[in-house]
């Protein structure tokens, strides 16, 4: 039997994998048997050595990464296409949306955006009690994680106070869910205090939502054009990431003499070699696969092919920073040195220019998005994005002081994780003053782990730890376990440090209220 014969064998004969589970397996294998677009020598050493990577999206791409669809307008006007009229009421609206989800492709074969859900359905909620709608809703919230299991799904609401809103805060901390991830949108304009706290106390119980720092968004995508999907990717609204390719900051600064060498010479070197691999790759999906002329997405006003662009992604910026220090013999550490966070800010910052002044054939205005990645499981001895290693993370202010400064290169987002002691959960309101001094701060996101819950984030989206410790004798329902798991061997991210909350009172942290922040950029 070949080699490729028993790959696909052992996929069909794995007990711990679902039929559904084993389809996705198999056509992944059948991708990659085509052969990859043309790449440049360079590039494909690059590529080969892993300093590059095109994170398993296929050999010949031939649907977007992560596709935002316009689900407003959907409801508003209908599809031609699925045979639907628009949405006349709440089960309207909660239907066609169902129906939709399942035409919406990503990398995953499942929606990683199921829209701004109070926005979208508070116009059909007028007529129903506060029960009804909290009936609806949490069968429509239990309904996408069992039908659609996969932790990469992400729905948002905020910033706004309505019913919806507050519905699924609580229906997300009673149930517990890994699926859907949930993004609360976070404007001092616009979010009362009690409704930031509700956010903030359902991190305790459940480990989400994520929270937004709405306007820093904003500035970049415009008012509610932009949606938030996957593990905490930042992207335009009828649109997307065609492709999200990454380099890897470790490699580079191994083969980099010192700091001058690496920012001057090879990290440029090796961004160009990326920057052909998202070319090549979106060439690919806009000129050759057919996406953008056949799907009905496009023909009904749902995306835009313009509104798509390639996410430029890093990893390993706590190794970089360490290696290059390391070559001036300086025994100081990322995440704990004030020296070795002004590197990693120079090198972001170098990041941000080079990404900013290079033309790609397909993106927003021409450019990619610089975005902080969250690692994959086959990663071995590298740092998601620009997180401080595991087992070494200091107290979460100490933590948001040495990241922070990296925050406003990162225009699709950074995918960062504060772990939190549980003695948190019989002090809420410290979780509620961390999130409000990170955003004063400059953090673009929020999102905390606590330790004692069942639900934890691994490389940025959820799992149940209760599955994660079965899964290898019993497999799991939900799709994304299997990369929780091999995170967890070669990532070592269980070894993070549960952190207690200390030192919010610091001069350097100030922690300001609600209404102060909101002062703040009312004045500004």
């Amino acid at each position: 039997m070949t080699l490729s014969k028993q790959r696909l064998y052992s996929i069909v004969t794995d007990n711990c994998l679902s039929p559904s589970q084993k389809r996705n397996y198999l056509a992944a294998e059948a991708e990659a048997s085509l052969p990859y677009p043309d790449l440049s020598i360079d590039a494909k050493l690059a590529k080969d050595e892993g300093i590059i990577c095109d994170l398993f999206e296929g050999h010949a791409p031939y649907k977007p990464r992560y596709v935002l669809p316009d689900y407003g307008k959907f409801l508003k006007q209908g599809s031609e296409y699925l045979e639907l009229s628009h949405a006349e009421d709440f089960d309207d609206a909660i239907n066609m949306l169902t129906i939709l989800y399942h035409h919406v492709p990503s990398v995953t074969s499942i929606p990683v955006y199921l829209g701004q859900l109070d926005e979208i359905l508070l116009p059909y909620a007028s007529s129903l009690s506060e029960e009804q709608i909290y009936k609806k809703l949490k069968h429509f919230w239990i309904m996408l994680d069992r039908t659609l299991p996969d932790a990469f799904m992400h729905a948002n609401i905020g910033p706004s106070d309505n019913i919806i809103c507050r519905t699924i805060l609580r229906i997300d901390a009673e149930l517990k869910q890994v699926a859907p991830n949930l993004t609360f949108m976070y404007d001092p304009h616009t979010t009362p205090q009690e409704l930031l706290r509700i956010a903030t106390d359902n991190i305790c119980q459940c480990s989400k939502p994520h929270i937004a720092n709405t306007p820093v968004h904003e500035d970049v995508f415009g008012k509610g054009r932009f949606g938030i999907v996957s593990c905490y990717n930042v992207l335009p609204l009828a649109g997307g990431a065609n492709t999200l390719a990454r380099i890897n900051l470790k490699k580079v600064a191994e083969k980099a003499d010192n700091f001058t060498h690496f920012i001057d010479k090879v990290l440029p070197e090796y961004c160009d070699n990326l920057f052909e691999l998202i070319d090549t790759r979106c060439t690919f999906l806009h000129e050759k696969s057919g996406f953008f002329k056949q799907s009905f997405l496009i023909e009904e006003g749902l995306i835009e092919e313009s509104r798509f662009s390639p996410m430029f992604g890093i990893v390993g910026m706590a190794e970089a920073v360490n290696t290059l220090l390391s070559k001036q013999n300086s025994a100081e550490q990322y995440g704990h040195s004030e020296s070795a966070n002004q590197l990693g800010y120079q090198i972001s910052a170098k990041l941000a220019q080079v990404v900013e002044s290079h033309e790609v054939k397909y993106g927003l205005n021409k450019r990619a998005l610089l975005h902080a990645q969250g690692g994959i499981d086959l990663d071995h001895g590298v740092t998601p994005g620009v997180r401080i290693p595991y087992g070494s993370e200091p107290d979460p202010v100490t933590y948001i002081q040495a990241t922070s400064g990296h925050h406003p290169y990162y225009l699709s987002g950074i995918s960062d994780i504060l772990t939190i002691d549980e003695t948190v959960k019989s002090n809420p309101q410290a979780m509620y003053d961390l999130c409000l001094g990170a955003f004063h701060m400059g953090f673009r996101e929020f999102t905390a782990n606590v330790e004692s819950n069942d639900l934890m984030r691994v490389t940025g989206y959820m799992v149940k730890r209760s599955e994660l410790a079965e899964f290898k004798e019993k497999g799991s329902r939900m799709n994304t376990t299997v990369f929780a798991s091999g995170a967890a061997d070669n990532l070592s991210v269980l070894d993070r440090k549960p952190r207690v909350i200390s030192g919010e009172t610091s001069p350097k942290f100030q922690i300001k209220s609600s209404e102060a922040l909101s002062n703040e950029v009312r004045e500004s």
